[in-house]
């Protein structure tokens, strides 16, 4: 290959990483952003909303920035809203969700626990982004997480891997490089389609049973690709493509789960189907 092309191709990876990273998280507002009313631990679940709601973030987010609008308009909807960090690393601030995610799916399970006891409900919903729609299925399938869940919502889910639009196949031309990623951030290799993870993780089929579960995808998605490895199969599962309900919908990767109104309203939905309203672009 080139070096010419080869520094371009490694630049591309790098601008791809920093403008995900970028986008979801800040320094300054990790410990300083206001929840606007959610991580309140001594919420109790409504008539209405009996079951809280445990949002999960994506690589290189954090419990607070990944949700400044899905937790507040989850919360003035009537839910108990509850976030986490999970998959920190030794000396890497702000940006979680890199460590194995095998160990990152036993802190949910911890949070689990934790939100369920002090709501007193017998199961929560879960919510996630990127890796965090596709974490919580470990969670269900191998920790036991089955009975606590009601439904689980993926927006952008990496549920079957990602070849992040064909990059992860250059890998092979730079020696040492996917050795470096597995050990420095083995929650992103573990996101490579093909991976061991990822075989582990559908092998025997893609859902357990008594969970309700919905993806919401975008067809401009450059980080999970092909966007349709985002959806699963099995009895109870909702695959929703936004630009089904509104085609002038642009949002991509990121922007999905930050701020699309569209994917905001589908998630409200998933969590409330007996209430449910038709999803257009100006919901």
């Amino acid at each position: 290959m080139p070096l010419k092309r080869r520094s371009r191709t490694v630049g591309l990876i790098s601008a791809l990483v920093l403008a995900a990273a970028t986008a979801v998280a800040t320094p300054a507002a990790a410990d300083d952003a206001p929840t606007s009313g959610w991580n309140n631990y001594d919420c109790k679940p409504s008539a209405d909303h009996q079951r809280p709601v445990v949002l999960v973030h994506g690589t290189l987010g954090n419990g607070t920035d990944n949700w400044l609008a899905l937790a507040p308009y989850l919360v003035n909807r009537g839910y108990c809203v509850f976030s986490f960090d999970y998959g920190q690393l030794p000396g890497v601030p702000v940006f979680d969700g890199l460590g194995p995610i095998a160990q990152s799916a036993q802190q949910l399970a911890d949070e689990v626990d934790k939100v369920l006891a002090a709501t007193g409900a017998q199961k929560v919903d879960l919510v996630g982004h990127s890796q965090g729609g596709m974490l919580p299925r470990y969670y269900l399938k191998f920790l036991g997480g089955a009975p606590k869940v009601d439904t689980l919502v993926g927006i952008a889910p990496s549920n079957h891997g990602t070849t992040l639009d064909g990059l992860t196949k250059l890998l092979p031309y730079f020696p040492g490089a996917a050795k470096w990623l597995e050990e420095k951030t083995p929650g992103l290799t573990d996101q490579v389609a093909g991976s061991p993870f990822i075989q582990k993780l559908n092998a025997g089929g893609d859902t357990v049973p008594g969970v309700h579960y919905t993806v919401i995808a975008t067809k401009y998605d450059e980080v999970v690709t092909p966007y349709t490895s985002q959806f699963l199969n099995g009895p109870d599962v909702h695959n929703v493509l936004v630009q089904d309900l509104c085609p002038l919908d642009l949002s991509e990767h990121v922007t999905i789960g930050l701020m699309d109104r569209v994917a905001f309203h589908e998630t409200a939905n998933a969590l409330d189907p007996a209430h449910a309203t038709r999803t257009t672009c100006l919901s």
